[in-house]
């Protein structure tokens, strides 16, 4: 039975990212009062936590309310917020409702301030609206330009931005600047070239300054991408920014290639 909120299109006001890795004791309980709602029974919540934790179930317990549900709480407070997540990914092939599931597990993200959203059955790495919109379509632009290779370096970026419990930054880093390496050495015909050559080699490929500002974002990728120093980790945000433009630039790239051949 759909909502009032449902019916009338009125949504909690979603809240700016403030955090990614936690997972508070509302969300841990409000996650198995969603698992139940969406078809999961309490004996299924108990193995699977009991399976991620390395647990035993109480033989005592096998009455579904309390006593197994009281359990499941009982292991879910024992998660780790990694863990926690685990959960929700693994419980989610046997549900009934996976579409409400998702739904309203997007929700309770968007409304918090979490950086993570569920999607095809898995937790992955949630940016602002702009971060989202140009990755998903640079995905888009550089699939229908045939190059399968950028998009799928563009897709290990963000997986590798939505590892638990840490994401890899500077893997995220070195797969976003080899999509759009990919997509330069594609639109140029140089199969073999770094992009800061082909940046110099094609001086119409990037106006000025975005040439200069391209360069600089291939620098920063060697810095700390490549060739990482101690104690000179990128943050999380300089890895998401980084992904951002090489997914807007690459996009660039491809729309304008795809523009070029239709016109010859």
């Amino acid at each position: 039975m759909s909502t009032f909120s449902d019916r009338h299109g009125y949504t909690p006001r979603e809240q700016e990212i403030a955090t990614r890795e936690v997972a508070s004791v509302d969300f841990r309980n409000g996650l198995v009062s969603l698992a139940y709602d969406c078809g999961s029974r309490p004996h299924d919540v108990r193995e699977i936590l009991c399976r991620l934790l390395w647990k035993t179930p109480d033989p005592s317990n096998w009455s579904p309310y309390p006593n197994v549900d009281f359990e499941a709480r009982n292991l879910i407070e024992a998660c780790e917020w990694f863990e926690v997540y685990d959960f929700a990914e693994a419980i989610f092939p046997d549900l009934e409702k996976q579409d409400q599931f998702e739904d309203h597990l997007n929700k309770y993200f968007r409304r918090h301030g979490i950086g993570w959203k569920f999607e095809h059955g898995q937790i992955q790495v949630r940016g602002e609206d702009a971060f989202e919109r140009s990755v998903d379509s640079a995905r888009v632009a550089l699939t229908a330009g045939g190059q399968t290779t950028a998009a799928r370096e563009l897709r290990e970026a963000l997986a590798d931005l939505s590892r638990r419990p840490e994401p890899d930054i500077t893997g995220a880093v070195q797969h976003a600047l080899a999509a759009l390496e990919c997509t330069a050495r594609e639109t140029t015909g140089d199969p073999k070239a770094t992009l800061g050559d082909l940046i110099k080699r094609n001086p119409d490929m990037l106006k000025p300054p975005l040439d200069v500002a391209v360069s600089k974002l291939w620098g920063f990728a060697s810095e700390y991408g490549r060739h990482i120093r101690e104690g000179r980790a990128p943050s999380h945000e300089d890895a998401e920014l980084a992904v951002h433009v090489a997914a807007a630039v690459s996009s660039y790239l491809s729309k304008k290639a795809q523009a070029k051949g239709s016109a010859a």
